[in-house]
């Protein structure tokens, strides 16, 4: 037998408020009165039915601060750059972006040395990596760092 060569199972669902004769008729099985009845969401994950909660009982440990972000790059490979790119061209966030080879115009973006590149372009980026730019100057580019 194989997976597809089972049989269909097909569960009936519950039929609720069918009258006293069904064994789930008048409250539909959900008994009389309470938060359990009502319609909408019960309780937040983590309710301990009035008590104080788990997650507020045990202590707090190390220190994060709220305004700490990190860093995001838009990460870009030199074999990309190459295929997209002619000789003497500016390679700038604004280009990468009419491209397509980042998703956003605006934030950081970082070249990675992933890939040859045979063409001398000059770069305007946030970050360049070591590889990166040992392939870039040997290709006879230029790197600026933008800061922002």
């Amino acid at each position: 037998m194989q997976i597809h060569n089972l049989p269909k199972i097909k569960k009936k669902n519950k039929r609720l408020g069918r009258g006293p004769g069904s064994g789930r008729g008048k409250t539909s099985g959900r008994g009389h009165k309470g938060a359990k009845v009502r319609s909408g969401r019960l309780f937040f994950i983590g309710f301990a039915g009035g008590n104080l909660p788990y997650f507020r009982r045990i202590p707090k440990r190390g220190f994060t601060h709220l305004k700490r972000r990190k860093e995001r790059c838009q990460i870009v490979n030199l074999k990309d750059i190459n295929d997209k790119f002619n000789a003497k061209e500016e390679v700038n966030p604004e280009t990468l972006f009419s491209k397509k080879l980042i998703r956003e115009r605006t934030g950081l973006v970082k070249i990675l040395g992933k890939g040859k590149i045979e063409k001398a372009l000059s770069f305007s980026v946030h970050r360049v990596s070591e590889k990166a730019r040992e392939k870039i100057e040997k290709a006879g580019g230029k790197i600026e760092c933008l800061t922002l």
